[in-house]
């Protein structure tokens, strides 16, 4: 029996490494499940920021983009800064409030973070924050919405109104600044609170909230998985 279930697992973990998951060392250890590609998840759903959400247990990335993060700032075309990470937080609230969002599933990251492809009510949540400028297409991983991105560059809307750093680069340029600061270049920071065991990113709103102290057990990271593979759970943002 153990021998067929252990057949059965490697066959899942093969089949997914086709598909284009990455699971690895810290969501192994962890037994994060793994979920199939093309696996329907559906039911209410939480917002977690303009690119995430909470559905049936599990935490959701929307393949093939990547959403201002909350606290970044983008400017109009006169040069007026905005809170474009907010904005995009509250668009995904509004295409899902009190609807069944329904994702299939394409891959896990090496995190075992489900990637996917969510709709509500018919409309496609990944393309439609692409087409109202409230995300990038994330094209170093993807290519599924460049069409959309287009037409909203082209409308000027959301992001594309003024000035503004793509995530992935405010991300980096939030890590790189961090770093230099921090014990060995690990720049996260493992806090804990009254809900635990919780890890802040340098992008996080809180990071700067978060007062190092080694005698109440906060702790440095150098990655996400190192945190994890800790029991350390990353920050909610909303």
């Amino acid at each position: 029996m153990r021998s067929i279930k252990s057949w059965f697992v490697l066959s899942r973990s093969v089949a997914f490494a086709l598909a284009g998951a990455v699971l690895s060392g810290p969501a192994l250890a962890r037994g994060i499940p793994i979920i199939p590609p093309d696996h329907m998840l559906s039911g209410m759903i939480r917002v977690i920021d303009g690119d995430t959400i909470e559905i049936a247990g599990n935490r959701v990335r929307l393949e093939g983009i990547d959403a201002p993060e909350l606290g970044q700032s983008c400017q109009t075309v006169s040069g007026q800064s905005w809170d474009c990470g907010t904005a995009a937080t509250r668009a995904l609230v509004a295409l899902t409030q009190q609807r069944r969002v329904e994702c299939k599933v394409q891959a896990l990251d090496k995190y075992g973070r489900v990637l996917a492809i969510c709709s509500a009510g018919g409309v496609n949540l990944n393309a439609e924050m692409i087409k109202s400028g409230h995300a990038w297409a994330f094209v170093k991983y993807s290519k599924l919405y460049v069409a959309e991105e287009a037409v909203a560059r082209q409308a000027k809307l959301g992001v594309w109104q003024g000035p503004a750093v793509p995530a992935w680069d405010y991300r980096a340029g939030r890590w790189a600044g961090a770093a230099s600061d921090a014990p060995q270049g690990c720049a996260i920071k493992g806090n804990v609170s009254r809900s635990g065991l919780i890890y802040h990113m340098p992008w996080s709103p809180w990071y700067q909230r978060v007062a190092m102290s080694p005698d109440r057990g906060t702790r440095w990271f150098c990655s996400e998985a190192d945190a994890m593979a800790a029991g350390w759970r990353p920050a909610m943002t909303r």
